[in-house]
């Protein structure tokens, strides 16, 4: 009796089951399964396209009083900041960041290397035809602390002779690598060269590569009247953050100028921020 129970049992459950099934074979055929996809790493979010502001035509002097060392940044009574970018001329990316400010009218300083002037010479000319100013950033980007006088001389003078050499002009500005210098050389280049060495107020740190929205929100929320941005246009991710960069400081109202712009406007040795 107890086997005759438990089969019957078993065969009601069957039959519950089976009403639960879809017993239709083109039913069965066309079914939606579930596919699982690889995420898509290389998404870019698409660029805004539309008219960007631009910053405002200026004759501005170029002429500073060279008599500072050490410049990091300049007490200015309007919104004039200059934008620095190191490390370059880059092959790809550097067209791409003169195409954006050429696209907003905005004059910056590039602060370059000199080997990289002598590979790319065409490019370091194209700076300088776009209005840009260009800097002495040494030859090969050592550590300029741990150089002898005569090996800094040769640093400053091969990178110097290489920008004259591609563009007919000579720099004017000095910006160590690393921003490292001991004092005692930034006076005995100064009274050499009539350079200043000129650091920065805003560091984004994108060398860290920490992404394009930080290094953009870091410049915005450090920036102020006089400030010298600094930035490279070496890394990929700062080129790609420059137009939410540049766009978000117009619509705050900064004007761009080169660094020698904005040593002119310095009203004095005491009002400007600088290294003893």
């Amino acid at each position: 009796m107890k086997t005759a129970l438990h089969v019957f049992c078993l065969t009601l459950l069957g039959i519950s089951l089976g009403s639960c099934k879809n017993t239709d074979p083109e039913a069965a055929a066309n079914e939606v399964k579930p596919v699982k996809s690889a995420p898509n790493g290389a998404y870019e979010a698409p660029t805004t396209r539309g008219p960007v502001p631009r910053n405002p035509s200026m004759n501005l002097p170029s002429n500073f009083d060279k008599s500072s060392v050490t410049v990091s940044r300049v007490s200015v009574g309007q919104p004039y900041i200059a934008m620095t970018f190191d490390d370059g001329p880059h092959p790809q990316n550097t067209p791409r960041l003169l195409d954006m400010l050429r696209e907003r009218n905005i004059k910056a300083t590039f602060y370059v290397i000199g080997r990289n002037v002598d590979l790319y010479p065409a490019l370091t000319r194209r700076i300088v035809a776009e209005g840009h100013e260009i800097g002495n950033h040494t030859y090969t980007h050592g550590n300029l602390t741990k150089m002898s006088n005569d090996k800094v001389r040769g640093e400053l003078n091969k990178c110097r002779d290489s920008i004259a050499k591609a563009t007919g002009v000579q720099p004017r500005t000095l910006r160590p690598p690393y921003g490292a210098l001991l004092q005692t050389q930034r006076q005995w280049i100064h009274s050499e060269y009539n350079y200043p060495t000129i650091l920065w107020s805003v560091d984004p740190r994108d060398w860290q590569r920490p992404g394009p929205s930080v290094v953009t929100s870091r410049i915005l929320a450090g920036t102020t009247p006089g400030a010298i941005v600094l930035a490279h246009d070496l890394h990929a991710p700062t080129v790609t953050a420059m137009p939410a960069t540049l766009d978000g400081l117009l619509r705050k109202g900064y004007k761009f100028v080169t660094v020698s712009q904005l040593l002119a406007m310095k009203p004095d040795e005491s009002t400007a921020s600088t290294a003893p």
